[in-house]
C-alpha cells in the first residue's frame, strides 16, 4: 500500500510537556486521516522536527522507502524554519503542506499564553511556507480544518497525484517500431522525458512480439478466447482473426512481464511478423491499465498510464483517444473520436463487439476489433507536448455526449464530444496550444488533478473551458510569438 509520511514541527523552547502534547494530537489527526482517506492511502507519523538532524532523519526515512510517494507538513507550533531546509534538500517526492490546527474552535473563555505557545499555525505555518517558496519547492498547500470534507478531499487528490508522480517516476515504455515517419508531435526529447518524468523509453523490433505470438499455446488461446467472450459479444464467423489477437495479447502480457513495462507504442508503419494490426489485444490491455500510444507516440503512451493510475478507485473512464473529425452545425458542433482500432474498453456505454473488417491502411490482413459507443458525461482532454525547451500539457474541459444517428458503415470503437466554452473558441484554443491529435480523454479526473500534476512536476499547463474567453483566446494567439 503506499504511504504518505506526517511530518509535524515544533521546537523546545516551551518544554517537554508541550512536545508530548505535539505528538499525541497528531496521532490523533494521523489516525483520522487514515479513518477518512485509508482507502486511497497509508498515513504514518514521523517524529516531530524540534531540530535540522530530525528534519533530516524524517527526510532520509521518505526518500528511503519505495512505498513512501510523498510527505505532508504541519507547523503544530513555532518551528524556526532554518531546521528545515538541509531536510527538504533532501526531498524529492511531492510535498503538501497541510496549514490547519489540531482545534477547529478558539477556546474563548479559557484561552491563555500556554494554549496561544501550543496552537500556531497561523505563526509557524508562514514561517514554514517562506522557506519552502525561498527554497523554490513545488509544493500543494491546503488550508484549513484537517477534518473538514473541503480539506480531506483535497489531501485526497494530493495522494491520488502523488501515487502517478510514483507511476510516472517508474513508468518504462516500450515501443515497438519508431515515430510514425513524418508525423512531427508525436515526436520529442526521450532523454529529457526520463531525465524530468522519470521515463525510460526503451525500444524493441516488433518481432519481438511476433515470436511470442507465434509461440503462444493453444491452452493460452483458449484462455484468452474465453476471456474475451466473457467480456464482449463475438459478433463475426472469423474467429482465426479473434484468436490472431488472443495471440498478440498473450505476447504483450509475457513480454509486459518478463521487461517490466507498464506502456508501450507500436506502428502500422512497422508490423514485421505480425498478420494485423494489434486491435483487440491492445484495446483489452488498456482496459487493464497499460498505457498505450499508436503510431510510436510514447509521451501519450506514458501518460495515459500515469493518468489512468491517478484515476484508481474512482467512477468514470480513462484512457486514449484520437481526434478524428467533426459535424460543424451551426451552434451544435461535436467532435468524433476515435482510431483505426485502438479504443479502450473502459469507454464502452454498452457490451462491445467483436467484429472483424478491413482497415485500409497497414497492407496486413482484416484485424479484429472492439466497436462500441462511448460513455457520456463531463470530462477532460489532456495532451502533453513538447515545445523544444520544455513540455506542455494542454487540458481541455468537454462533455461526453450520446452519437446523434447510429454509423453503421464506421466499425470502431468511438466517443463524441463537445468543446467548451464553445467550438470556436476550444478548438482555436488547442491549436494555438500546440495541442496534439492524440490525448487523453477521463470523465474520472477533473482539471484541478491536471493542474496539481503539472503543479508538482514543474510542466507548464494550459487549460481550455468555460472560462476561456475571446480575450484569452486572442493572448493564446501571440502565446508563441
Amino acid at each position: 500500500m503506499s504511504k504518505l509520511y506526517f511530518i509535524p514541527g515544533s521546537q523546545d523552547l516551551y518544554g517537554d510537556e508541550c512536545l508530548r502534547q505535539v505528538a499525541e494530537d497528531c496521532k490523533v489527526m494521523v489516525d483520522f486521516l487514515n479513518e477518512k482517506l485509508g482507502d486511497t492511502i497509508t498515513i504514518e507519523l514521523l517524529p516531530t522536527v524540534e531540530t535540522s538532524e530530525i528534519c533530516v532523519k524524517d527526510m532520509r526515512i521518505a526518500m528511503n522507502d519505495d512505498d513512501c510517494v510523498g510527505v505532508i507538513t504541519w507547523m503544530h507550533t513555532f518551528s524556526p524554519a532554518k531546521m528545515w531546509i538541509k531536510g527538504l534538500q533532501i526531498l524529492q517526492k511531492p510535498l503538501l503542506h497541510l496549514h490547519t490546527q489540531a482545534n477547529q474552535k478558539l477556546p474563548y473563555d479559557t484561552i491563555d499564553m500556554d494554549f496561544m505557545n501550543l496552537n500556531q499555525a497561523a505563526h509557524g505555518d508562514r514561517e514554514y511556507g517562506y522557506i519552502v517558496a525561498r527554497l523554490g519547492i513545488a509544493h500543494e498547500v491546503v488550508a484549513g480544518f484537517y477534518q473538514s470534507e473541503k480539506a480531506l478531499a483535497k489531501i485526497r487528490r494530493f495522494a491520488q497525484v502523488a501515487k502517478a508522480i510514483a507511476v510516472s517516476k517508474n513508468t518504462r515504455i516500450a515501443t515497438f517500431g519508431n515515430n510514425m515517419r513524418d508525423v512531427a508531435v508525436t515526436d520529442g526529447n526521450r532523454l529529457e522525458c526520463e531525465i524530468k518524468y522519470g521515463w525510460e523509453v526503451k525500444y524493441w523490433g516488433i518481432g519481438e512480439i511476433a515470436a511470442l505470438a507465434d509461440a503462444a499455446t493453444e491452452e493460452e488461446i483458449a484462455a484468452k478466447m474465453e476471456e474475451y467472450e466473457s467480456k464482449y459479444t463475438v459478433a463475426t464467423d472469423n474467429i482465426d482473426a479473434i484468436k490472431e489477437q488472443a495471440r498478440y495479447e498473450i505476447a504483450f502480457e509475457k513480454f509486459i512481464a518478463a521487461n517490466k513495462v507498464n506502456a508501450f507504442t507500436d506502428t502500422f508503419q512497422d508490423l514485421n511478423g505480425l498478420k494485423q494490426l494489434p486491435g483487440i489485444a491492445a484495446q483489452n490491455l488498456m482496459a487493464k491499465g497499460i498505457g498505450f500510444g499508436p503510431e510510436g507516440d510514447y509521451k501519450i503512451s506514458a501518460l495515459s498510464a500515469i493518468l489512468m493510475a491517478m484515476a484508481e478507485g474512482r467512477e468514470g473512464a480513462t484512457g486514449f483517444i484520437e481526434d478524428y473529425t467533426y459535424d460543424l452545425t451551426e451552434g451544435e458542433e461535436l467532435e468524433l473520436a476515435s482510431h483505426m482500432l485502438e479504443v479502450p474498453a473502459s469507454f464502452a456505454l454498452n457490451k462491445p463487439e467483436i467484429q472483424v473488417h478491413p482497415l485500409g491502411i497497414g497492407g496486413k490482413a482484416d484485424p479484429a476489433r472492439l466497436v462500441f459507443d462511448g460513455v457520456t458525461g463531463d470530462g477532460i482532454q489532456v495532451t502533453l507536448v513538447d515545445m523544444g525547451d520544455h513540455f506542455r500539457i494542454i487540458c481541455a474541459d468537454i462533455e461526453l455526449v450520446k452519437q446523434p444517428l447510429p454509423m453503421p458503415k464506421l466499425p470502431v470503437a468511438r466517443i463524441m464530444y463537445r468543446h467548451k466554452p464553445n467550438f470556436e473558441i476550444g478548438t482555436a484554443a488547442w491549436c494555438y496550444a500546440g495541442g496534439a491529435h492524440h490525448s487523453v480523454v477521463s470523465t474520472a479526473l477533473t482539471r484541478e488533478d491536471i493542474a496539481l500534476f503539472a503543479k508538482l512536476t514543474g510542466t507548464e499547463l494550459i487549460v481550455i473551458g468555460d472560462d476561456t474567453t475571446e480575450a484569452e483566446l486572442f493572448r493564446m494567439s501571440n502565446y508563441n510569438a
